[in-house]
């Protein structure tokens, strides 16, 4: 009897086993689809608006003289109002809501939607910045304060090695910014999209797109629209794409800017942290007190010349055991890491002598006509901008509707 009931127990099993193997199980490597970020449907339906975003505000003080004070080196801040503005462009593009994404000298360029950034810290540890955004009617759809702390796991995690430890900061900033595109009916989108071409076209005609829009408490509104076959209409977006493909093309500039400038940048982040870990412990502790703070510098310079995510350890280390300038000065005459340190200051030194980026002069010919761009890119944008503007004034067209 008990065998009989130990094999009707088998089968009992084994059928049970059999049944639960009947569905399709999926096996082996994922399609690459499975691991790209795509957007919700409801973001998808959505007319995709053009973004402006233009270089950060460096938040400079007027006053030179504060800069050592307020711990800011000016010609980082000035390199970082470029790259911030790139990062947040790659953050925006990435979420997929929007159309073209472009980073542009300053704000005169034409879009649709526009993020005003200004960076009020940046010390390796704390990042800050401020977002204004608002689109082309002047209604304000974000305005608020940004922030992340760079916690010691980030170097002690390998996987971390080459990237920017400012990151999460870029990528809360375009959820928060797409959150905000939600808040939008599609009509209303459109209208922004229609008022960015009629505004466009008021900067070369006023008189002509003026009696479309109406200026009510700062806010533009989009009162009424003008023929599709009314030639001045069709003529400013053909020169609006003219100008877009002029600002895609910087968008190459403002990319290679920040990758040229990335292993610099890295390095600074990574011996800035340590340097504010270490000053932050002998406060605490009250070991290491030494005029200039020279041990901490040298060791957040030697750590940082380390691989992997011990180097936090083996300064804080280090740090404990050291107890004078005898120290400081063993680890600082190890010269590779100091000179490594100086070509790295040196690198973000020369790209950010100015907030706008150098460019070689460049000639550009348009329905005949040919114009020489010279300067930064904020200064050829301006000439190119000119040059449209001639181009526009030329056109045989009528200065009536059809």
């Amino acid at each position: 009897m008990f065998v009989c009931v130990f094999v009707f127990a088998l089968v009992f099993a084994g059928c049970a086993s059999t049944s639960g193997n009947n569905g399709a199980v999926k096996v082996g490597p994922k399609p690459s689809s499975a691991f790209e970020k795509q957007p919700d449907e409801a973001i998808l339906e959505l007319p995709k608006l053009d973004v402006i975003i233009p270089v950060f505000n460096p938040g400079l003080s007027e006053d030179e003289e504060n800069y050592e004070e307020e711990g800011i080196w000016p010609e980082l801040r000035r390199a970082e109002a470029n790259r911030f503005a790139y990062k947040l462009k790659q953050a925006l593009d990435e979420s997929g809501a929007f159309g073209a994404v472009r980073v542009t000298p300053d704000q005169t360029a034409s879009g649709d939607l526009y993020v005003l950034g200004t960076i009020d810290q940046s010390d390796g540890e704390d990042v800050a910045f401020h977002l204004n955004v608002v689109d082309i009617s002047g209604k304000q759809w974000l305005d608020r304060d940004f922030s992340h702390e760079v916690e010691a796991s980030f170097y002690k995690n390998t996987r971390n090695t080459g990237q920017d430890a400012y990151d999460p900061v870029f990528e809360k900033a375009a959820r928060k910014i797409v959150k905000a595109l939600r808040k939008h009916h599609a009509s209303e989108l459109d209208n922004l999209k229609y008022l960015a071409n009629l505004q466009f076209g008021a900067s070369f005609n006023e008189l002509a797109f003026s009696e479309y829009m109406q200026t009510d408490g700062g806010h533009v509104k989009l009162v009424s629209k003008p023929s599709d076959q009314d030639p001045l209409f069709q003529r400013v977006q053909a020169i609006r794409v003219q100008e877009q493909l002029f600002v895609d093309n910087l968008q190459n500039n403002y990319a290679l800017f920040s990758q040229n400038m990335t292993d610099s940048y890295l390095a600074w982040q990574k011996a800035s942290f340590i340097e504010k870990q270490l000053k932050s412990d002998a406060e605490t502790t009250g070991i290491l007190k030494i005029a200039g703070g020279v041990v901490l510098i040298a060791l957040a310079i030697a750590a940082a010349a380390f691989d992997g995510g011990t180097a936090l350890n083996i300064a804080l280390g280090t740090a404990a055991a050291v107890g004078g300038i005898g120290g400081a000065t063993m680890i600082a005459s190890g010269y590779q890491s100091t000179e490594e340190a100086k070509f790295h200051q040196d690198a973000l030194n020369e790209v950010g002598e100015s907030i706008n980026l150098e460019m070689s002069p460049q000639l550009i010919s348009l329905e005949n006509e040919t114009v020489k761009l010279t300067g930064n890119a904020q200064e050829q944008f301006a000439q190119w901008r000119e040059f449209l503007k001639r181009i526009y004034e030329q056109e045989s067209t009528p200065d009536t509707k059809l």
